[in-house]
């Protein structure tokens, strides 16, 4: 508070000395550091750069971190400004060479309770490790890991974890031989949340290493995290299995990873399990393609039958990938005898996140097991996942459809789809109904303009008046999608009429549906059909009793008019919002005046 105050006075001074009024406002700026309010205090951290860029380097080194770091006991959302603020203050304190100022305050933020303002803290000091001389990272960034290594406070420990690998490169070897054994240390620290640290930064600090410390420290390290009595600890040594896996020789994979990686895939908790069935082509094209086909095959088909719901459906949303990435010679031989059987059973599996994660990639495998497999082995599986009792599942099979259309055509899979696509259009769930709506341009666009007719027509007329707005109001932008796909003519025939028909409806919000249709079909049909057919129904419509349809009728006349022919625009559109800019409702005068303020056709321009 002293040097705050110190802070405070000087900026004054200096304001009141040279008749500097710029100044004041970092003297209220400062003052905001100190006010009891945190929004306050939260503003002016973000101000900071604004203070030291007043206070000049030196001040900001001598007096303005100084307070800083002698009042870093705040809320932690200051801090957490505060931390990200000091990652960008290199040119403020002087540049590279006084960088080592900006310490303090980060190494106090570094081992404070709350998690994501150590972290913020740590992305600073990785951040400003970088621009550290290799002397300057020796003398003075090196000293504060090691402080940090070795705090008293587990939070300090978990800090130095992060910072290990980017000071290691870039200093002497008697000083990486410290940071090494300091490494170790943490990895076998008494506190889990420790370990758990050091287990998730294993990989990063092992690509920065010697290959020979990597063979001799690193595996020693890994296999222990692996092996840990905490599963949130061998969890992360299965992420960094990926990354030791990629910088180790192929011949020394079977020996230092694979012992390791086996019993991970088949650790007695799901959660460890989960992870290496998540990061299953991450690992697959690490260890490359021998260890693949003897070891992975295997495990991955025990992953696909775990006996834990998470742990198949992470296997699951893997199958295509997996695939994708086996070797070619032997690429469907091992995929139609080992990994089929199991996607078999997971079509009918009694978990419905597992049935969905497989659908949302199952018909990827057939643009790799080609036109005949497909229709022997994987059709029958995509039809009985669209009879599925679970929408997500049909719509995961739905929303993927193109890529069997590109292996066998839609053809034989249509007459399925309907009765699937028909349910999901009038579920009772109207994010189900919604989601259908999203695919249906796609499907149209696949299934070809006939059998839409024919079929699915009828649907995207009825979700225009469904009962929930959100419907309603997708259902026209995918009237839009259609009319551009199919074109204005097939419009004309099909759409526009059956449109322009809710305009009688007795319901005022079906009646309003055919305004934002309208809207939205305006631009895709072209000037013809606009003015020709939608106009006059727009136009009639001016005459509704309801306010919220006449209002709209003005709203409407806004949108199309740019499509209008100009002759209309003057005979026709401007009579009529002229009329309703004296209407007794006073929204419909409102939007009536903006439409002919807008299409400029308002009186006093056209006296």
């Amino acid at each position: 508070a002293v040097v705050n105050r110190g802070v405070t006075a000087t900026v004054s001074k200096m304001a009141g000395a040279d008749g500097d009024d710029s100044l004041y406002p970092i003297a209220v700026l400062i003052d905001e550091l100190r006010n009891e309010d945190v929004q306050l205090r939260l503003n002016s951290i973000k101000k900071l750069s604004t203070i030291a860029l007043a206070l000049g380097v030196e001040r900001t080194r001598t007096e303005l971190l100084p307070f800083l770091t002698d009042t870093i006991y705040d809320e932690d959302e200051v801090l957490l400004a505060l931390a990200e603020q000091l990652g960008n203050f290199t040119m403020l304190v002087g540049g590279p060479e006084y960088i080592h100022c900006l310490l303090p305050p980060l190494e106090s933020l570094a081992t404070v309770e709350e998690t994501v303002v150590r972290d913020k803290a740590v992305e600073s000091l990785r951040k400003i490790s970088q621009e550290h001389s290799p002397v300057d990272l020796e003398v003075h960034f090196e000293p504060l890991v090691k402080r940090l290594a070795s705090g008293d406070w587990f939070t300090s420990r978990t800090s130095a974890c992060g910072l290990f690998s980017v000071c290691y490169p870039r200093v002497s070897s008697t000083v990486k031989a410290e940071i090494r054994q300091h490494f170790r240390t943490l990895c076998s620290d008494d506190t889990p949340m420790v370990r758990r640290a050091a287990a998730s930064k294993l990989g990063e600090f092992a690509k920065v290493l010697e290959l020979d410390y990597v063979k001799s420290d690193i595996i020693s390290l890994f296999t222990a995290l692996a092996s840990d009595e905490q599963d949130s600890v061998r969890l992360l040594a299965v992420e960094a299995c990926v990354s030791i896996a990629t910088l180790l020789p192929q011949e020394d994979l079977e020996t230092l990873v694979m012992p390791t990686l086996r019993q991970a895939a088949e650790d007695k908790s799901w959660r460890v399990r989960y992870m290496v069935a998540d990061k299953f082509s991450e690992l697959q094209k690490a260890v490359g393609p021998e260890i693949t086909k003897n070891d992975l095959v295997p495990a991955f088909q025990n992953l696909l039958k775990d006996c834990e719901a998470e742990v198949r459906a992470a296997a699951a949303n893997k199958v295509k990938e997996f695939c994708e990435n086996l070797p070619e010679d032997s690429r469907e031989q091992i995929i139609m005898t080992h990994i089929l059987p199991c996607v078999k059973e997971l079509v009918s599996d009694t978990n419905q996140h597992v049935k969905s994660a497989l659908a949302s990639v199952i018909m990827g495998l057939s643009t790799i097991l080609g036109k005949d497999n497909t229709i022997e082995h994987l059709l029958p599986l995509f039809l009985a996942q669209l009879k599925d009792e679970c929408p997500e599942v049909r719509l995961n099979i739905i929303s993927n459809l193109d890529c069997v259309n590109e292996v066998i055509g839609i053809r034989q899979l249509s007459q399925s789809l309907l009765p699937a696509i028909v349910e999901l259009a009038e579920d009772a769930k109207w994010r189900v109904r919604l989601a259908i709506i999203e695919y249906m341009p796609l499907l149209a666009g696949q299934l070809g303009v006939e059998f839409f007719d024919e079929k699915l027509n009828t649907l995207c007329m009825a979700w225009l008046i469904d009962h929930v707005y959100a419907i309603r109001e997708a259902a026209t932008c995918n009237l839009m999608k259609l009319v551009k796909k199919f074109g204005h003519e097939w419009a004309q025939n099909t759409i526009v009429p059956k449109v322009l028909g809710m305009a009688n409806d007795p319901n005022y919000l079906h009646r309003m549906t055919t305004l934002f249709c309208i809207n939205a079909l305006s631009e895709a049909c072209g000037q013809e059909i606009t003015t020709k057919q939608m106009l006059p129904v727009v136009l009639k419509m001016a005459n509704d009793q309801v306010a919220n349809v006449r209002f709209n009728v003005a709203k409407s006349l806004q949108k199309i008019g740019p499509v209008l022919e100009s002759l209309a625009l003057q005979t026709e559109v401007k009579p009529v919002l002229e009329k309703l800019t004296t209407d007794t409702d006073m929204d419909v005068k409102y939007f009536a005046q903006e439409a002919l303020n807008v299409l400029a056709l308002s009186p006093t321009q056209h006296g």
